[in-house]
Protein backbone atom coordinates (compact mmCIF):
# COMPACT_ATOMS: atom_id res chain seq x y z
CA UNK A 1 0.00 0.00 0.00
CA UNK A 2 1.27 3.45 -0.89
CA UNK A 3 1.61 6.22 1.68
CA UNK A 4 -1.07 8.90 1.22
CA UNK A 5 -0.09 11.17 4.14
CA UNK A 6 3.34 11.50 5.75
CA UNK A 7 3.98 13.86 8.69
CA UNK A 8 7.63 14.33 9.71
CA UNK A 9 9.00 15.99 12.85
CA UNK A 10 6.03 18.35 13.12
CA UNK A 11 6.02 21.11 15.74
CA UNK A 12 2.97 23.18 16.62
CA UNK A 13 3.56 26.15 18.87
CA UNK A 14 1.42 29.09 20.02
CA UNK A 15 3.74 31.58 21.70
CA UNK A 16 5.57 29.60 24.39
CA UNK A 17 2.94 26.84 24.39
CA UNK A 18 4.02 23.73 22.47
CA UNK A 19 1.17 21.47 21.30
CA UNK A 20 3.11 19.04 19.11
CA UNK A 21 6.81 18.24 19.33
CA UNK A 22 8.53 16.04 16.71
CA UNK A 23 5.22 14.40 15.79
CA UNK A 24 5.41 11.71 13.10
CA UNK A 25 2.52 9.97 11.36
CA UNK A 26 1.82 7.93 8.22
CA UNK A 27 -1.51 7.09 6.61
CA UNK A 28 -1.54 4.37 3.99
CA UNK A 29 -3.91 3.90 1.09
CA UNK A 30 -7.24 2.32 2.03
CA UNK A 31 -6.90 2.77 5.79
CA UNK A 32 -9.49 4.28 8.10
CA UNK A 33 -7.20 5.96 10.59
CA UNK A 34 -8.65 7.51 13.75
CA UNK A 35 -6.82 10.25 15.64
CA UNK A 36 -7.55 10.02 19.36
CA UNK A 37 -6.20 11.84 22.39
CA UNK A 38 -7.14 13.79 25.46
CA UNK A 39 -8.40 17.36 25.57
CA UNK A 40 -5.65 19.71 24.41
CA UNK A 41 -3.68 17.03 22.57
CA UNK A 42 -4.12 18.92 19.29
CA UNK A 43 -6.24 16.48 17.27
CA UNK A 44 -8.25 19.14 15.47
CA UNK A 45 -5.14 21.31 15.01
CA UNK A 46 -3.36 18.36 13.38
CA UNK A 47 -6.38 17.76 11.14
CA UNK A 48 -6.29 21.41 10.04
CA UNK A 49 -2.57 21.06 9.26
CA UNK A 50 -3.25 17.96 7.16
CA UNK A 51 -5.81 20.03 5.24
CA UNK A 52 -3.34 22.86 4.74
CA UNK A 53 -5.53 25.28 6.72
CA UNK A 54 -2.93 25.84 9.44
CA UNK A 55 0.85 25.90 9.11
CA UNK A 56 3.03 24.11 11.68
CA UNK A 57 5.95 25.91 13.33
CA UNK A 58 8.24 23.43 11.63
CA UNK A 59 8.24 19.99 10.10
CA UNK A 60 6.69 18.56 6.94
CA UNK A 61 3.18 17.51 5.96
CA UNK A 62 3.11 15.57 2.70
CA UNK A 63 -0.18 14.57 1.07
CA UNK A 64 -0.04 12.52 -2.13
CA UNK A 65 3.73 13.06 -2.07
CA UNK A 66 3.59 16.89 -2.01
CA UNK A 67 4.50 19.20 0.87
CA UNK A 68 1.19 21.04 1.14
CA UNK A 69 2.65 23.97 3.04
CA UNK A 70 5.23 24.65 0.33
CA UNK A 71 3.04 23.98 -2.70
CA UNK A 72 1.98 26.94 -4.86
CA UNK A 73 -1.64 27.99 -5.21
CA UNK A 74 -2.37 25.86 -8.28
CA UNK A 75 -0.84 22.76 -6.66
CA UNK A 76 -2.84 23.31 -3.47
CA UNK A 77 -6.10 23.61 -5.43
CA UNK A 78 -5.28 20.43 -7.32
CA UNK A 79 -4.54 18.59 -4.08
CA UNK A 80 -7.76 19.82 -2.44
CA UNK A 81 -9.77 18.43 -5.33
CA UNK A 82 -8.43 14.99 -4.36
CA UNK A 83 -9.87 15.04 -0.84
CA UNK A 84 -13.20 15.74 0.84
CA UNK A 85 -13.95 17.07 4.33
CA UNK A 86 -16.93 16.39 6.57
CA UNK A 87 -17.08 19.06 9.28
CA UNK A 88 -18.45 18.28 12.73
CA UNK A 89 -21.71 20.22 12.34
CA UNK A 90 -21.99 19.79 8.57
CA UNK A 91 -21.13 23.44 7.75
CA UNK A 92 -23.72 23.55 4.97
CA UNK A 93 -24.41 26.87 3.27
CA UNK A 94 -27.67 27.97 4.91
CA UNK A 95 -28.84 29.96 1.85
CA UNK A 96 -28.48 26.98 -0.53
CA UNK A 97 -30.66 23.88 -0.91
CA UNK A 98 -29.20 20.47 -0.14
CA UNK A 99 -28.79 19.92 -3.89
CA UNK A 100 -26.98 23.22 -4.41
CA UNK A 101 -24.71 22.54 -1.42
CA UNK A 102 -23.53 19.30 -3.06
CA UNK A 103 -23.32 20.91 -6.51
CA UNK A 104 -21.18 23.81 -5.25
CA UNK A 105 -17.75 22.06 -5.43
CA UNK A 106 -18.53 20.91 -8.99
CA UNK A 107 -19.68 24.36 -10.05
CA UNK A 108 -16.46 25.87 -8.72
CA UNK A 109 -14.51 23.76 -11.23
CA UNK A 110 -16.29 25.61 -14.06
CA UNK A 111 -15.71 22.71 -16.42
CA UNK A 112 -19.03 20.84 -16.24
CA UNK A 113 -22.37 21.74 -17.86
CA UNK A 114 -25.15 22.59 -15.38
CA UNK A 115 -27.38 19.61 -16.26
CA UNK A 116 -24.48 17.23 -15.57
CA UNK A 117 -23.70 18.99 -12.28
CA UNK A 118 -27.32 18.59 -11.12
CA UNK A 119 -27.44 14.92 -12.15
CA UNK A 120 -24.14 14.21 -10.38
CA UNK A 121 -25.30 16.03 -7.23
CA UNK A 122 -28.54 14.01 -7.17
CA UNK A 123 -26.51 10.83 -7.63
CA UNK A 124 -24.25 11.68 -4.68
CA UNK A 125 -27.28 12.54 -2.54
CA UNK A 126 -28.86 9.22 -3.51
CA UNK A 127 -25.69 7.42 -2.41
CA UNK A 128 -26.15 8.77 1.12
CA UNK A 129 -29.90 8.13 1.25
CA UNK A 130 -31.28 11.60 0.42
CA UNK A 131 -34.30 11.57 -1.94
CA UNK A 132 -34.78 14.06 -4.82
CA UNK A 133 -37.64 15.63 -2.81
CA UNK A 134 -35.40 16.21 0.22
CA UNK A 135 -32.64 17.47 -2.10
CA UNK A 136 -34.71 20.63 -2.68
CA UNK A 137 -35.00 21.44 1.04
CA UNK A 138 -33.00 24.14 2.79
CA UNK A 139 -30.61 23.02 5.57
CA UNK A 140 -32.90 24.54 8.23
CA UNK A 141 -35.61 22.07 7.16
CA UNK A 142 -33.39 19.00 7.46
CA UNK A 143 -32.95 16.81 10.53
CA UNK A 144 -29.53 16.53 12.14
CA UNK A 145 -28.96 13.13 10.55
CA UNK A 146 -29.93 14.45 7.10
CA UNK A 147 -27.58 17.43 7.48
CA UNK A 148 -24.72 14.97 8.14
CA UNK A 149 -25.66 12.95 5.05
CA UNK A 150 -25.87 16.01 2.80
CA UNK A 151 -22.51 17.21 4.14
CA UNK A 152 -21.04 13.77 3.42
CA UNK A 153 -22.44 13.88 -0.13
CA UNK A 154 -20.79 17.29 -0.61
CA UNK A 155 -17.48 15.91 0.72
CA UNK A 156 -17.70 13.17 -1.92
CA UNK A 157 -18.84 15.45 -4.76
CA UNK A 158 -15.50 15.45 -6.63
CA UNK A 159 -14.88 11.69 -6.27
CA UNK A 160 -12.04 12.15 -3.75
CA UNK A 161 -9.44 9.54 -2.91
CA UNK A 162 -9.09 10.84 0.65
CA UNK A 163 -11.84 11.71 3.13
CA UNK A 164 -11.42 13.67 6.38
CA UNK A 165 -14.08 13.27 9.10
CA UNK A 166 -14.32 15.53 12.16
CA UNK A 167 -16.54 13.94 14.83
CA UNK A 168 -18.80 12.33 12.18
CA UNK A 169 -21.41 11.00 14.62
CA UNK A 170 -21.45 13.91 17.10
CA UNK A 171 -25.01 14.96 17.94
CA UNK A 172 -26.66 11.84 16.51
CA UNK A 173 -28.72 9.44 18.61
CA UNK A 174 -27.46 5.82 18.80
CA UNK A 175 -29.62 4.47 15.94
CA UNK A 176 -28.72 7.34 13.58
CA UNK A 177 -25.09 7.01 14.61
CA UNK A 178 -25.09 3.28 13.78
CA UNK A 179 -26.66 3.87 10.36
CA UNK A 180 -24.20 6.69 9.58
CA UNK A 181 -21.26 4.47 10.55
CA UNK A 182 -22.62 1.73 8.28
CA UNK A 183 -22.92 4.28 5.45
CA UNK A 184 -19.31 5.45 5.85
CA UNK A 185 -18.11 1.85 5.96
CA UNK A 186 -20.02 1.03 2.76
CA UNK A 187 -18.75 4.13 0.92
CA UNK A 188 -15.19 3.41 2.07
CA UNK A 189 -15.39 0.05 0.29
CA UNK A 190 -17.34 1.22 -2.78
CA UNK A 191 -15.17 4.26 -3.49
CA UNK A 192 -11.89 2.76 -2.23
CA UNK A 193 -11.38 5.72 0.07
CA UNK A 194 -8.60 6.45 2.51
CA UNK A 195 -10.16 8.00 5.62
CA UNK A 196 -8.71 10.12 8.44
CA UNK A 197 -11.12 10.63 11.32
CA UNK A 198 -11.16 12.54 14.61
CA UNK A 199 -13.71 11.16 17.06
CA UNK A 200 -14.44 11.04 20.79
CA UNK A 201 -17.09 8.37 20.26
CA UNK A 202 -15.57 5.00 21.10
CA UNK A 203 -18.44 3.09 19.47
CA UNK A 204 -17.68 4.86 16.17
CA UNK A 205 -13.95 4.42 16.72
CA UNK A 206 -14.14 0.65 17.18
CA UNK A 207 -16.76 0.13 14.46
CA UNK A 208 -14.82 1.98 11.73
CA UNK A 209 -11.08 2.13 12.44
CA UNK A 210 -8.59 -0.12 10.74
CA UNK A 211 -5.82 1.84 12.48
CA UNK A 212 -5.61 4.16 15.48
CA UNK A 213 -3.05 6.91 16.18
CA UNK A 214 -2.90 8.02 19.82
CA UNK A 215 -1.84 11.61 20.56
CA UNK A 216 -0.31 12.19 23.99
CA UNK A 217 2.85 13.79 25.37
CA UNK A 218 2.88 16.20 22.35
CA UNK A 219 3.36 13.40 19.81
CA UNK A 220 1.91 10.19 18.42
CA UNK A 221 2.73 7.67 21.14
CA UNK A 222 1.21 4.64 19.38
CA UNK A 223 -0.20 3.54 16.03
CA UNK A 224 -1.69 0.21 15.09
CA UNK A 225 -4.89 -1.76 14.78
CA UNK A 226 -7.43 -1.26 17.59
CA UNK A 227 -6.47 -4.57 19.20
CA UNK A 228 -2.74 -3.74 19.01
CA UNK A 229 -3.17 -0.28 20.53
CA UNK A 230 -5.48 -1.44 23.33
CA UNK A 231 -2.88 -4.00 24.38
CA UNK A 232 -0.18 -1.40 25.03
CA UNK A 233 0.63 -0.68 28.71
CA UNK A 234 0.81 3.12 28.46
CA UNK A 235 -1.28 4.75 31.26
CA UNK A 236 -3.23 7.08 28.93
CA UNK A 237 -4.11 4.22 26.57
CA UNK A 238 -5.26 2.01 29.43
CA UNK A 239 -7.41 4.77 30.89
CA UNK A 240 -8.85 5.91 27.53
CA UNK A 241 -9.69 2.52 26.04
CA UNK A 242 -10.14 0.27 29.05
CA UNK A 243 -12.02 2.59 31.40
CA UNK A 244 -15.75 2.09 31.85
CA UNK A 245 -16.63 3.91 28.60
CA UNK A 246 -14.13 1.90 26.58
CA UNK A 247 -15.17 -1.45 28.02
CA UNK A 248 -18.82 -0.66 27.27
CA UNK A 249 -17.99 0.23 23.64
CA UNK A 250 -15.98 -2.97 23.22
CA UNK A 251 -18.86 -5.03 24.60
CA UNK A 252 -21.31 -3.39 22.17
CA UNK A 253 -18.94 -4.05 19.25
CA UNK A 254 -18.50 -7.67 20.34
CA UNK A 255 -22.29 -8.15 20.58
CA UNK A 256 -22.78 -6.70 17.08
CA UNK A 257 -20.09 -8.96 15.65
CA UNK A 258 -21.76 -11.98 17.27
CA UNK A 259 -25.14 -10.96 15.80
CA UNK A 260 -23.53 -10.52 12.39
CA UNK A 261 -21.91 -13.96 12.56
CA UNK A 262 -25.23 -15.58 13.51
CA UNK A 263 -26.94 -13.83 10.61
CA UNK A 264 -24.58 -15.29 8.01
Amino acid sequence: MSTIIRVRNLWTQFGQFVVHQDLNLEVRQGEILSLVGGSGSGKTTLLRQLLGLEKPARGQVEVFGEDIHRADGASQRRLRNRWGMLFQHGALFSALTALDNVAQPMRELRTLPEDLVRDAALLKLGMVGITPKDALKMPSNLSGGMVKRVALARALALEPELLFLDEPTAGLDPDLSDSFVALIKSLHQQMRLTVVMVTHDLDTLFALSTKIAVLAEKRVIATGSPSEVIGLPHPFIQQFFLGERGRRALEVLHDKEMESDHGK
